[in-house]
């Protein structure tokens, strides 16, 4: 049987071509004006998911 997707995982993860899986950093937009500017910037930046929660999360997004 094929499992489902999660879409909102699917719109919030980006897979490379390695297999490696990406997230967006936190406190990205929230009072961002109170941020330093060195935050703000490296709070666009990708980051991987640690090792812990891979595997949660190519069952919550199988086939990418």
């Amino acid at each position: 049987m094929k499992l489902k997707t999660v879409k909102s995982a699917k719109k919030r993860l980006i897979t490379t071509g390695s297999g490696k899986i990406l997230r967006r950093k936190l406190t990205a937009q929230h009072l961002a004006m109170g941020k330093s500017k060195r935050v703000r910037r490296a709070a666009g930046k990708k980051v991987l998911v640690s090792t812990a929660d891979q595997r949660k999360i190519r069952r919550l997004v199988p086939y990418r």
